[in-house]
C-alpha cells in the first residue's frame, strides 16, 4: 500500500538506498512496492543531490523445507538448502540454481543477494550448519564458485545483465567454528576457536570466490588453541585489522565489504534491539564506525540512520590533520561510494530500476525453474539405511489404497530477542502431502490442556496399516537469537547435543575449562565450560513419536515396515532410532513431497552425506571446532558408516 513514513525518511534523510527485502516473495505486492520506492527516490535528486535507485537485497527465499520468508506460497521455486545442494554431489544443480533464482531476484526487484552463506561446516552442533554447503573445504569451494557465478550471470552467460544479481559471499573469514556450536548473533556465541589452526580452511571458500561483488564479514571475536586472540584485536571481524587485511590487502579484494546486522550497536547501547559489536562496546558508536571505516568495510548492515557514519567521517577527517592518517576522509568515503556503486552499475539499475508486473509473474515459478527446484531436491535426499529392500523402484499407483500412519509431535521452542518460544505441534509429515500417495493416512489423537499444550497422545489402530513414516526434524537446540548454550537465568552453560534425549557433558572429551571466555573487571577469563551441565532439545518428542510408533506395531501384532524420514540442519547421531527402522531417508531443506517419493521407491535415492553422522556425543566433543571430518562415524546394523559422502541407492552404496 505504497511507502511508509519511516521508509520515506531513511530514503530522503539519510540517503538510504540498499534496502533489505524481508517480507514475502509475493509478486503483485513486491513489484507495486519496489516500483513505488524507486519512483520515490527519483524525486529525490535535485542539484547538489544526485540520483541514486535502490539496491534491494534479500536473504536466502528459495529453500523448498524452510520455515523462512514466504515459506507458504508458490510465487517462487523451491530447492534444497546450501547443504542440500551439497548432498546432490552435483555442482550443476547448484549452478542452475543460481542462475534460476537470480532471474526469479530481478522479477521481485531484487538486486543483491545476501548469499551465499559459505561458511565451512566444521563444528557439527553450529545452528547454521544447514545453510552450509558442508564440511569438505574444497566442495565448499566448488559450489560457492558455482553460485556466484549463476546469480551474476545472465541468460545462460558469465556476463551481468538484466538477470544478474549482486552476490555476497558470507561470513569472512569463516563463522562456523563457535565453541560447542554456539552461535555469534549472541554473547554466548560470541567467540570463534580454532584449536586446531585451521583458519585457512575457513577461508578456502572466500579465496577462490574473490569476483563476488560483495562480502559479509563474520560476528566472532577469533580465539586460538589457548583461547588468546588469533589476531592482534580481540574484536569481532569488522573491527579485526588482521583478518581484514587478509581480504583488502592479502587477497587484494576490490569488491563492497559489509558488515553483518547488529555489528554497529553494543548490547548496552540505549534503544537498540540488538548490539553484536563483540570486543567493540567500550568505544561509542562514531568511534565503531570510524575503527571499521579503517578496516575496510563499506556498508553497515541494518543501519538505517546516518548520523554515526557522520560523525565518524569528522573523527577521520581530525585525524588526517593531526597526521594520523594517510588519507582525507572524503578520499576514504569516495573509495566505498565507487564500490558500493558498481552494486549498482552491476544489474543495470540505473538503465531501468522498474518492475513489469506480468512480466515478473511469468519470471516467478515457470515451470521450467519449479521442474529444476523439484529435481535438485529428488537428487538431495540421502537414503541411510535400507534394510531388507524396504525401499525398491515401485511407482505411485502401488500406493494409492494403501494406509499410512505419522505420528505427531510438538516441539516446545525457545525464547528469543523477539518474544517467548513458540509452541508448535503437527504430523511429523504433512498429511494433506502425503494424502497425494496414499489411500488413507492415520495419526494420533492428541489430548490438550486450556493452553493448547499436548498432554498425552494415543496412536491409532495399526492393524490395517502398511506402512509407518516418522517424520522427525534435528535435534533442536534454539535459534540465532536465542543466547543458546547460557541459561542466563542461572548463569550457567550447558552443552548443545546432537541426540534427542538429554546429554550430560561429563565424558572425557568435555573441556573443564572453556578456550572463550570473556576478560573479567580483576583480569582473570570467565570460563564457559558446561562440564556436568545437561542439553536443553525443544523436540525430544520427535523420538517420543518414533517409540509410540515401535509401540503401536508392537500392539498390532504385525511386522509393518517403518520407514525414518529425518529432516536435517545437522548431523545427528542415529542410535535412538537407527536399529528400529527398516529404512531411513534424510532431506536437506526439502520438502516433504521430495522426501516421500523417495521413501516409497518413486524415485531412486542419489544424495550423499555433506556431513558427518557421529557415533556418540564423545566423538562430538573429542573433535576441534575448525577442523574438518574428524568425528568417529555412525555404523549402523548393516555395517554401513555414515561417513561424509554416504548413500544408497537400490544396488547398496553409491560409489560415484
Amino acid at each position: 500500500d505504497g511507502l511508509t513514513d519511516a521508509q520515506k525518511e531513511y530514503l530522503k534523510d539519510s540517503n538510504l538506498r540498499n534496502v533489505l527485502h524481508a517480507g514475502a516473495s509475493d509478486a503483485e505486492a513486491t513489484v507495486k512496492w519496489a516500483n513505488a520506492m524507486q519512483a520515490y527516490t527519483e524525486t529525490l535528486a535535485a542539484d547538489g543531490t544526485p540520483y541514486v535507485p535502490v539496491n534491494f537485497a534479500s536473504d536466502p527465499r528459495s529453500t523448498a523445507g524452510s520455515g523462512g520468508y514466504n515459506a507458504e506460497g508458490a510465487d517462487i521455486s523451491r530447492w534444497p538448502s546450501n547443504l542440500g545442494l551439497a548432498a546432490t554431489f552435483n555442482p550443476e544443480h547448484t549452478k542452475n540454481f543460481g542462475e534460476m533464482s537470480s532471474a526469479e531476484y530481478r522479477a521481485l526487484g531484487l538486486t543483491t543477494a545476501l548469499s551465499p552463506q559459505i561458511d565451512l561446516a566444521t563444528e557439527p552442533r553450529w545452528l547454521r550448519v544447514g545453510g552450509t554447503f558442508g564440511e569438505d573445504a574444497d566442495q565448499n569451494t566448488e559450489l560457492a564458485a558455482a553460485y556466484v557465478d549463476g546469480y551474476q550471470g545472465s541468460e545462460g552467460t558469465d556476463e551481468w545483465g538484466p538477470e544478474s544479481v549482486n552476490a555476497m559471499i558470507k561470513h569472512w573469514s569463516g563463522d562456523g567454528p563457535g565453541e560447542g556450536g554456539r552461535e555469534g548473533h549472541t554473547d554466548a556465541g560470541k567467540y570463534g576457536v580454532y584449536p586446531g589452526d585451521n583458519i585457512a580452511a575457513q577461508q578456502q571458500a572466500f579465496l577462490g570466490s574473490l569476483d563476488s561483488a560483495a562480502v559479509m564479514t563474520a560476528y566472532s571475536i577469533a580465539l586460538d588453541a589457548n583461547g588468546e586472540p588469533k589476531f592482534t584485536d580481540r574484536m569481532g571481524t569488522a573491527y579485526d585489522q588482521d583478518r581484514m587485511d587478509q581480504l583488502r590487502k592479502d587477497a587484494g579484494y576490490e569488491g563492497v565489504v559489509v558488515t553483518d546486522w547488529g555489528v554497529m550497536s553494543g548490547a548496552d547501547d540505549e534503544g537498540e534491539m540488538f548490539g553484536m559489536a563483540w570486543g567493540a562496546e567500550a568505544l561509542t558508536p562514531a568511534e565503531r564506525y570510524l575503527k571499521v571505516l579503517g578496516t575496510g568495510h563499506d556498508m553497515f548492515g541494518g543501519v538505517n540512520d546516518a548520523t554515526h557514519i557522520l560523525e565518524a567521517a569528522d573523527l577521520w577527517q581530525q585525524k588526517f590533520e593531526a597526521g594520523e592518517l594517510e588519507e582525507d576522509a572524503l578520499t576514504r568515503f569516495q573509495e566505498s561510494g565507487a564500490r558500493i556503486l558498481t552494486m549498482f552499475f552491476n544489474p543495470g539499475l540505473y538503465e531501468n530500476p522498474f518492475l513489469d508486473l506480468e512480466q515478473s509473474k511469468a519470471t516467478l515459478a515457470s515451470d521450467d525453474k519449479v521442474e529444476a527446484g523439484y529435481a535438485a531436491q529428488l537428487d538431495s535426499v540421502v537414503m541411510l539405511k535400507n534394510d531388507g529392500e524396504t525401499i525398491s523402484a515401485s511407482d505411485a499407483a502401488a500406493w494409492k489404497d494403501k494406509t499410512v500412519y505419522i505420528p505427531r509431535n510438538f516441539n516446545t521452542g525457545f525464547a528469543s530477542a523477539f518474544g517467548p518460544g513458540e509452541y508448535t505441534e503437527a504430523p511429523s509429515i504433512d498429511v494433506e502431502t502425503a494424502e497425494k500417495y496414499f489411500g488413507k493416512v492415520v495419526t494420533d489423537e492428541a489430548v490438550t490442556d486450556a493452553e493448547g499444550v499436548v498432554t498425552s497422545y494415543t496412536a491409532p489402530d495399526l492393524t490395517d496399516v502398511d506402512l509407518v513414516l516418522v517424520g522427525m526434524d534435528s535435534p533442536d537446540n534454539g535459534g540465532n537469537f536465542s543466547n543458546i548454550g547460557h541459561d542466563l537465568e542461572n548463569d550457567t552453560w550447558y552443552p548443545l547435543s546432537l541426540q534427542y534425549r538429554p546429554y550430560t557433558a561429563d565424558g572425557e572429551n568435555v573441556r573443564k575449562v572453556s578456550l572463550s571466555g570473556d576478560i573479567l573487571a580483576d583480569g582473570t577469563k570467565q570460563n564457559r565450560s558446561y562440564f556436568g551441565n545437561t542439553s536443553k532439545i525443544a523436540n525430544e518428542s520427535d523420538l517420543d513419536a518414533f517409540v509410540r510408533a515401535q509401540d503401536a506395531i508392537a500392539a498390532s501384532g504385525k511386522d509393518i515396515p517403518v520407514i525414518t524420514v529425518l529432516k536435517a540442519i545437522n548431523p545427528v547421531v542415529p542410535a535412538e532410532f537407527e536399529a528400529a527402522s527398516d529404512a531411513i531417508v534424510v532431506g536437506f531443506g526439502t520438502s516433504d513431497e521430495a522426501l516421500i517419493e523417495v521413501a516409497l521407491g518413486l524415485y531412486e535415492p542419489q544424495g550423499r552425506l555433506p556431513i558427518q553422522f557421529p557415533i556418540d556425543m564423545n566423538t562430538v566433543e573429542a573433535q576441534l571446532e575448525d577442523v574438518s571430518k574428524d568425528m568417529t562415524p555412525y555404523t549402523d546394523a548393516d555395517g554401513n558408516v555414515y561417513d561424509y559422502g554416504f548413500g544408497l541407492n537400490y544396488a547398496g552404496p553409491i560409489t560415484d
